[in-house]
């Protein structure tokens, strides 16, 4: 297990970036290396991402010797996304099988998780978030078909998507993560169109599902003075409360969002108007 840190900057200090900066300060890449469990700890909220991709054995974690806690999740809550193969995730000997776009909610207290594929010629990619949670909840596997979709955007706009909530009060309660998967329709290019600010939470984007030889520009910062990441697959991006968060891919694409914060209420949000932007 691989785990490194992000201290995250403030709206102030991003100006004088150049692109190395700015990818090395929000953009997170290497998540899902085969055979490999990474984990990312962020400073923006103290969210933790992680990816594994386990495939002749499975992968395991549990200490919180990285996290100075007893376990990594004695003071944490944990969110599992599979986005490849079919797979498992064992959490204290209590097994859960994810097929492709199940997620699987870990409560604060679980000991030792393990993950694995059920082929290790197609395997599973867990993407995991994990934010500091005060409560202890039951662990809960969500399927696709149990999500509670929000049909979003429009065709002539080229953003329609769907939003599907999986870790949320009206799904499976939580402590304070959300978590859920937007998929694109056809022909459509952009995510979180219109754009917003949400003060009182940040929120982290994993792209997937996108050909090798696309990008996804994901627009971030002030909306009075944007910047842009390319991002390929795989890929995760930070957005702290400050930053707008909004793109658009060169083919398809999904996205994996997780946030964490003040509140849970998902419209809890400040609009943005495209003309603003600049």
């Amino acid at each position: 297990m691989t785990m490194r840190h992000l201290y995250g900057a403030g709206p102030g200090d991003i100006a004088a970036y150049d692109t190395d900066r700015l990818r090395a300060e929000f953009l997170v890449e290497g998540l899902f290396r085969p055979g490999e469990l990474n984990f990312v700890y962020t400073h923006v909220d103290r969210m933790i991402l992680g990816g594994a991709c386990p495939t002749d054995a499975p992968l395991g974690f549990g200490d919180g010797g990285e996290i100075g806690t007893e376990h990594f999740l004695s003071a944490r809550e944990m969110g599992i996304a599979n986005l490849g193969g079919a797979g498992s995730v064992t959490v204290d000997g209590q097994k859960f099988r994810l097929e492709n776009r199940d997620v699987l909610y870990v409560g604060r207290g679980g000991r030792e998780i393990t993950l694995a594929s059920d082929d290790p010629k197609n395997p599973a990619w867990f993407y995991m978030n994990s934010v500091p949670a005060g409560a202890d909840i039951p662990h809960r596997l969500v399927t696709k078909t149990e999500a509670k979709p929000l049909e979003l955007g429009e065709e002539r706009r080229a953003n329609k998507r769907t939003l599907r909530m999986y870790i949320h009060p009206q799904v499976a309660p939580s402590c304070l993560l959300l978590m859920g998967i937007t998929d694109l329709a056809p022909g459509s290019i952009w995510n979180t169109m219109p754009p917003h600010l949400h003060e009182r939470r940040m929120e982290a984007y994993l792209y997937f599902d996108l050909a090798a030889e696309d990008r996804v520009v994901h627009l971030m910062g002030r909306p009075e003075r944007t910047r842009h990441l390319m991002v390929a697959n795989g890929d995760a991006v930070l957005s702290p409360a400050w930053s707008i968060h909004m793109g658009a891919g060169t083919g398809p694409y999904a996205f994996v969002w997780g946030m964490t914060g003040e509140n849970q209420a998902y419209g809890d949000v400040d609009p943005v108007s495209v003309a603003s932007l600049r």
